[in-house]
């Protein structure tokens, strides 16, 4: 699961589209939140669905974001033939972990954070949530796709450049690196105007080579850590 990506969203609005939001898992059959278009709520993923139980588990579901937990009858019994890895997500309740952080309103509406494995604690103490800082560099031009990595006490953004459109405005030259590392620059101070200061990106690195992905085409962060 993932958020919707905001500037996305924003677009589909402006443009007066009608969208509906939902979010889910293989492993939950696979739909687990829903909101038709008359209700869906901006970076909302809808609410639980019948029979849906969702939870959040942190101190204050509201305010605290924590991980996404969910039970009901089209939750799994478990994967096939591996005890183990059944223990680690369900619990005896049939409660399921999600592996995904979120928060609720007082509606129910869900707001997907990221990946609990992927958060990264800051220096100070705050949750940065790489996914939020990546959706908004995805969308600039000449990013195909992007990683973001803290790297002592900076975030360091690997990022993937959209070649075809770097070849299409400059054309094939050995000029194009270096004015590419340029624009680079000016996507990370636009960037950065929309973060918020603990989580601002440091420096960007060009990255020769698209990332390596899971069969759903997930980056494996843990190849770049």
């Amino acid at each position: 699961g993932a958020a919707l990506n905001a500037e996305v969203e924003d677009f589909l609005k402006k443009i007066k589209l009608p969208i509906a939001t939902g979010y889910g898992m293989t492993e939950c059959g696979p739909l687990l939140t829903y909101a038709p278009w008359q209700e869906q709520r901006s970076r909302s993923a809808g609410r639980a669905i019948t029979p849906v139980e969702l939870k959040i588990d942190s101190g204050d579901q509201i305010r605290q974001a924590g991980e996404i937990m969910v039970r009901g009858k089209n939750i799994m019994l478990g994967y096939y033939k591996n005890t183990e890895a059944t223990r680690e997500v369900l619990d005896e309740d049939g409660w399921l972990r999600t592996g995904d952080l979120g928060v609720v309103d007082s509606d129910g509406f869900l707001y997907i954070m990221g990946r609990s494995k992927s958060m990264i604690l800051g220096p100070s103490g705050q949750n940065i949530y790489p996914e939020e800082i990546e959706s908004k560099l995805n969308v600039m031009g000449y990013v195909q796709e992007s990683l973001v990595l803290l790297e002592g006490d900076r975030l360091i953004a690997l990022v993937y450049p959209d070649w075809n459109a770097v070849d299409a405005e400059k054309g094939e030259n050995g000029d194009n690196e270096i004015w590419l590392r340029e624009v680079m620059e000016e996507i990370r101070t636009e960037v950065n105007t929309r973060l918020p200061a603990y989580s601002r990106i440091a420096e960007i690195r060009l990255h020769g080579d698209a990332f390596e992905k899971t069969p759903t085409q997930k980056i494996k962060r843990y190849r770049y850590s």
